[in-house]
């Protein structure tokens, strides 16, 4: 039954959502790695701190099926239902729209009843994903004013062209596959928009042939590298930008909050030339739209003893930026260094001068920073998210499963951790929460009620 008024948990601008309540409940994936082939799981984490269960999972929903790879789930619906073109303004968050990587399967879990403990009310097999769209793989959800927007790494050979599709709002049925003209675009990733500016952006990692098996050395130079510009109306591909060869995968694209700015954030994973990750800013120049490089993290030097196999011929740990996050009132960039094991704050005030304000390190390939409540940590900051009002920070270690046996091969030990974020700049660990994992490795983490990256907005701050 639909809503007679507007879900409380939407706010027409980034600054409302600022001001909402302090989260309770995080929902995170898990990737399940031990012997018995037991299936992955989404997990609810106690994040309110005056519960006596705080820091403690206290909700689990097991798959039906082994082997899917949870993965970048979201919410059927956010603030972006509060446009003025949304054709549902009384949609809820209510739902969570979880795919399966690996399977191209995807469950809707219902939070409504008790959201500590979601339940499966429908799974979508990779059958009808396939059939109505042409696509696998499906990576990434975000909630649109019109729709459940979903994208895709390839085709159900492998091979590509990888692109968007969308759900219904209502049943969850699939539409079918978003473009109307693709132009040159073929690698896919993630996808992000300027509602207000009837623009969508999308990046490029690779095929899942490219993907599925780690990272190859011979298609260096044939990962992604470009960005692809869209009218959002039409669903016309209309630019791309070419971040330069040497720049291997395009992955995490984070808008500009205020509908009325427009610029964003990308993070390039490794450049060709000295191994080092980037972020750039992409912006509107004129009536077309540019990217600059603004921020380089150089790799760090190592012993070749201390390396895995695929690092040794560089004697060198790469930073692997691997997820942004941009803070709701577009001050604040945190960028997780994947292979160093260091999460890094800027100050993007002026989105084309970064400045570093705060920097912690957990985990690394070769540092093994230890969390403050313990032993020496492996993995490092991977997926990262923002609480609404810019101030606590959730970190899970965990990339994709064949690229955790490449970087850390003697296997990815899980966690979640926490940080406190200094509102004039600078973190600190929170040494309460911590949660560690035997046979399973957390991924993508939401927060219950919305998150810096969960919703959109149509009105400016």
């Amino acid at each position: 039954m639909a809503r007679l008024t507007p879900d409380p948990t939407f706010y027409p601008s980034p600054r409302a959502a600022m001001q909402a309540p302090h989260e309770q409940l995080a929902y995170f994936v898990t990737l399940n790695t031990s012997a018995d082939k037991k299936p992955d799981a989404l997990c609810t984490l106690d994040v309110d701190p005056s519960s006596p269960t705080y820091g403690q999972i206290v909700g689990r929903t097991d798959m039906p099926n082994v082997g899917d790879e949870l993965h970048h789930f979201g919410w059927n619906a956010c603030s972006s239902a509060l446009c003025p073109t949304a054709p549902h303004p009384h949609v809820e968050r209510r739902y969570l729209v979880v795919p399966g990587l690996r399977s191209s399967r995807i469950h809707i879990l219902d939070t409504r009843a008790d959201p500590r403990q979601p339940k499966i009310v429908k799974v979508i097999e990779p059958d009808e994903v396939q059939k109505k769209t042409s696509y696998s793989r499906p990576h990434t959800t975000h909630c649109g004013p019109d729709g459940i927007y979903m994208n895709a790494l390839g085709a159900p050979d492998g091979g590509g062209p990888g692109g968007l599709f969308v759900l219904d709002h209502e049943n969850f049925t699939v539409k079918g596959a978003w473009e109307a003209d693709r132009g040159p675009q073929y690698l896919a990733y993630d996808f992000w928009w300027h509602l207000g500016h009837d623009t969508l952006i999308t990046s490029e990692w690779g095929t899942p042939n490219m993907v599925e098996d780690g990272v190859n050395p011979e298609l260096f130079g044939k990962y992604g590298h470009q960005l692809h510009v869209w009218d959002l109306r039409t669903r016309k591909h209309r630019q791309s930008i070419d971040l330069g060869a040497e720049q291997q995968m395009v992955l995490e694209l984070r808008p500009s909050h205020d509908p009325n700015r427009t610029f964003g954030f990308v993070n390039t994973v490794v450049s060709l030339n000295d191994l080092s990750s980037a972020i750039w800013t992409w912006h509107l120049d004129g009536g077309q739209w540019a990217a600059k490089k603004v921020i380089e993290i150089a790799a760090e030097p190592a012993s070749e003893d201390d390396l895995p196999p695929a690092l040794k011929p560089f004697k060198a740990v790469p930073p692997l930026v691997t997820d942004i996050n941009l803070s709701l009132d577009d001050k604040f960039l945190y960028v997780s260094c994947w292979g160093t094991g260091e999460l890094r704050q800027y100050d993007v005030s002026d989105p084309f001068a970064p400045r570093l304000t705060g920097s912690v390190h957990l985990g690394g390939i070769t540092r093994r920073a230890a969390h403050p409540s313990g032993a020496p940590l492996n993995g490092g900051p991977q997926m990262v998210e923002l609480s609404r009002d810019g101030r606590r920070i959730y970190l899970s270690n965990s990339l994709y499963a064949s690229w955790d046996a490449q970087f850390y091969p003697e296997g990815i030990r899980g966690w979640i951790a926490r940080l406190d974020a200094d509102p004039n700049g600078g973190l600190s660990v929170d040494p309460k929460l911590f949660v560690e994992f035997d046979g399973e490795r957390p991924h993508q983490i939401h927060l219950g009620g919305g998150d810096a990256s969960s919703d959109s907005y149509c009105f400016p701050s």
